[in-house]
């Protein structure tokens, strides 16, 4: 088989397509995690808040059981915020270059 430019670049393109629709599908799969996250944040702000009203009735006994608690919920909420952050700074990443890659493209 003689390779030409020709068939260089459609086999380029080929390649660029399918990283970008692979790109894509896991992007899909990702907010769906993402959502499912959210879900569970609703679930752990709701029981962080049970555990601050439980808060006023606390004494000695059982104040390490608090403690620990509370870091929990704490942690759960920050790791999910910061999934947050890090996923919008992702998707601005990818769509910028996204845009290179089809600015590329359309210039060939």
């Amino acid at each position: 088989m003689n390779l030409t430019a020709k068939h260089l670049k459609i086999v380029l393109v080929l390649v660029i397509v399918g990283f970008c629709v692979g790109i894509y599908l896991q992007d899909k799969e990702h907010q769906k995690s993402t959502q499912h996250a959210w879900k569970a944040n609703r679930y752990n702000l709701e029981r962080f808040n049970k555990i601050t009203e439980f808060n006023e009735s606390m004494n000695s006994t059982n104040w390490r059981f608090m403690r620990d608690s509370i870091e929990a919920e704490l942690d759960t909420l920050m790791i999910l915020r910061f999934r947050k952050e890090f996923d919008s700074l992702q998707t601005n990443k990818e769509r910028m270059a996204q845009n290179a890659g089809v600015i590329s493209a359309s210039v060939e």
